[in-house]
């Protein structure tokens, strides 16, 4: 199955976004079709049934002006310059603004004059010319509704305003056009706003990239770049791809990927002839296109092709989340599948109320009238699509992509944590801490033991042994280890000098020997593990050699970032690790962690976030890197990977990515998603009390159609403006 996200040019109300679905996912080959109000449009499609171009023509005949495509394989970008249909904004994107605008003052002039008797074909003179204006708009969007067979709310509107005219109130026939067409301007600015949030990220990459070849500089697209290419990046310029740094040291402002505050220094790395995945690289040598260079010059060696950058893939994601529907916005549709049909029975009842009780037609499709206008769902409609626009904006601005509506929901509901170990809540770079040997071995033969059979394996505590020891031990030449042999959860053995080694912790050892590891080992193994070091046990041929330890520290925000956990509320906050019971508990002790889980296998992972989402009743976060941890982040109610920028593994599996390898921003999103959840839950409050008080009120005829439209649209508004507060959320 194919995905293609198509960005269109105009925003969409959440009516008209709904029918453009129901009419996409008719054609041959297209299982889904999900739209955003923002105007991004994502479809799964079948290749053997239809052809892209075909989608892209089904679309345009629809009148939608495309400004991209891209399909989520290549991220090829695609501008439309085609011709589409007639539009009626001859003044740019605020056109019917400034309709609305034109429509009010001759409303209110009309409205003036209807004071004085001698003026009266003047004031309903005035008031059809702002009829004319107010209805242009809605008359367009009636009209291609009506001839795809469909009675949407800008037709009801249309044809209540029509029929207050037939009964000669003229003034509100124009007052409803005016406020209708200004309520739905006004709606548009908003969503722009938070579009232009999101679309800003696609403006951080420079167009251009100054190449080196020869020694001497090219300027060429960003389009051009291939890996391995090497760029110049001046001082105080945006850097154009994703890379490592090879010359020059400079501050980088990576706020717009990563969401950190203050820039962060790069140096060249000593290793970047054998850089290949930028994942890899360490933070101070790696930087990503769309961030700000210093005050120094750099030279980076490009690891990444423009389509395929963090940035790209950041923007790619967040308008993909754009389209993803919240569990409110799912139930919120489905009420209004039955309610407006509803409604539509009830209102053609009424025009024929005068039959059964003693009043004239006039009376009858008056009250219907008004009571169509009271019951319309405009506010329901748009009250979860804007909150949840407007939270992923202020998350992508922070350096957190949300993907879609259920996570950002369901976020706010977690009462448990749970978080990996190793690079999540420790720095993931251990360091050599202990070499103890035992018998007549000597030191640096435990460590010659030690340093040949890790050098075989990447496991990263591997990678702090062979560095920690050839530092001790010099230069001194080591025989090489052959035949390696990872054994899941326990070590790994090898042959070396024409003997077999094993190093691993205690469970290797009892199933080798069948019987308990010698209590001197396992008691010096006890104190250090109490120390919250990793120990391994050596053993070569028929002996033990010695233990060996490592230790990975804390990262430095843990401790502040599991305080302020607890201070917003979350009750649980469990450490899963392979590490040895002892380990996880000296780390969790030093850092403030509830429920420390250790000696897991893969499998155990999952295991205990089953039995946490059976436990806690508002749900599971699981937090990791998104690789190793996919199964378990996969089985949680959310997922959130650490260190995402760089890593499409990371990008692609979890729910919430901190784009940052920064703990510290997993308090701000779960706030924000409290928050979007408040604001969510009022908007559907003002929505829906707004229809059970009006619904009434001009059923009994106790307002008329003038109040009814300032209430309705005045509605309407509310939940827009309240939902755009997300923008500016701050913890």
């Amino acid at each position: 199955m194919n995905k293609l996200q198509v960005e269109i040019k105009e925003n969409l109300h959440t009516r008209k976004a709904r029918r453009i679905e129901q009419i996409l996912s008719k054609k041959p080959g297209i299982s889904s079709v999900s739209i955003s109000a923002s105007g991004v449009m994502l479809l799964e499609w079948d290749s053997s049934q239809t052809a892209q171009a075909d989608i892209i023509n089904s679309i345009k005949k629809l009148g939608l002006k495309i400004l991209h495509v891209k399909n989520a394989k290549e991220h090829s970008h695609h501008d439309d310059h085609s011709h589409s249909h007639p539009s009626l904004n001859l003044f740019g994107d605020y056109t019917e603004l400034y309709y609305a605008i034109v429509s009010g003052v001759f409303w209110i002039s009309g409205v003036v004059f209807s004071f004085t008797s001698a003026y009266g074909n003047i004031a309903t003179t005035l008031f059809i010319i702002g009829a004319i204006f107010g209805g242009i708009f809605t008359f367009s969007s009636a009209g291609k509704d009506l001839l795809r067979g469909k009675f949407e709310i800008d037709f009801l509107m249309l044809f209540a305003a029509i029929g207050a005219a037939f009964l000669g109130h003229w003034g509100e026939s124009a007052l409803l056009l005016f406020l209708f067409s200004l309520g739905h301007a006004l709606e548009e600015y908003a969503m722009k706003r938070a579009r232009k949030s999101i679309s800003a990220l696609s403006d951080l990459a420079p167009p251009t990239a100054l190449v080196k070849q020869n020694g001497d500089l090219k300027e060429v697209h960003i389009e051009e770049l291939k890996v391995g290419d090497i760029i110049v990046v001046r001082p105080n310029s945006k850097i154009a791809a994703d890379g490592v740094v090879i010359s020059g040291t400079s501050p980088v402002n990576q706020a717009a990927i990563t969401g950190e505050s203050m820039p962060v220094s790069k140096h060249p790395s000593s290793n970047w002839q054998n850089e290949l995945d930028i994942k890899q690289v360490l933070p101070e040598h790696r930087v990503f296109a769309g961030t700000i260079n210093g005050n120094g010059a750099l030279e980076i060696k490009v690891l990444k092709e423009a389509k395929d950058s963090t940035l790209s893939r950041l923007i790619y994601l967040v308008k993909e989340a754009e389209t993803q529907k919240s569990p409110t916005q799912h139930l919120t549709d489905k009420f209004e599948k039955y309610y407006v049909p509803a409604v539509l029975v009830v209102i053609v009842l009424l025009l024929f109320a005068f039959v059964v009780i003693d009043e004239t037609f006039e009376q009858s499709f008056y009250r219907a009238m008004s009571v169509l206008i009271a019951a319309s769902p405009c506010a329901l409609a748009i009250s979860t699509p804007s909150a949840v626009l407007a939270g992923i904006a202020r998350a992508a601005r922070q350096g957190v992509l949300i993907k879609g509506g259920r996570p950002l929901e369901d976020l706010g509901g977690i009462s448990a944590i749970a978080f990996d170990k190793t690079g999540t809540l420790t720095e993931g770079r251990p360091t050599l801490t202990n070499a103890i040997p035992f018998g007549t071995n000597s030191k640096e033969h435990l460590l010659e033991v030690a340093v040949a059979v890790e050098a075989l394996s990447d496991h990263p505590l591997a990678a702090a042994i062979v560095a920690g020891g050839r530092k001790e031990l010099g230069d001194i030449e080591i025989p090489e280890a052959e035949n390696l042999k990872a054994l899941i959860a326990r070590g790994i053995q090898a042959d070396w000098n024409g003997s077999l080694v094993h190093i691993g912790n205690r469970r290797l050892f009892e199933e080798l020997t069948g019987a308990p590891v010698p209590d001197k080992i396992d008691k010096q193994m006890s104190e250090l593990e109490s120390g919250g070091h990793t120990a391994m046990i050596v053993h070569q041929g028929d002996e033990y050699v010695g233990i060996i330890s490592a230790m990975d520290v804390a990262r430095p925000e843990a401790i502040s970032t599991l305080a302020a956990l607890k201070k917003i509320g979350i009750k649980r906050m469990v450490m899963l690790t392979g590490d040895n019971q002892l380990v996880a508990n000296a780390i969790a002790k030093s850092i403030g962690i509830t429920d420390p889980m250790g000696s897991l296998l893969p499998e155990d992972k999952v295991t205990a976030i089953e039995k946490l989402k059976e436990e806690e009743s508002g749900g599971v976060a699981m937090v990791g890197d998104g690789v190793n941890d996919a199964p378990a982040m996969a089985k949680s109610t959310v997922g959130v990977a650490m260190g995402a920028a760089g890593s499409d593994v990371a990008l692609e599996t979890a729910d919430i990515a901190l784009m940052a390898d920064r703990l510290d921003k997993l308090p701000f999103a779960i706030g924000l998603s409290r928050k979007a959840k408040l604001i969510i839950k009022q908007n559907l409050i003002i929505s829906l009390g707004m229809v059970a008080t009006l619904v009434p009120l001009t059923l009994m005829s106790t307002i008329a159609i003038g109040p009814a439209v300032v209430f309705h649209e005045g509605s309407t508004l509310v939940v827009v403006l309240n939902a755009l507060r997300l923008l500016k959320y701050k913890m």
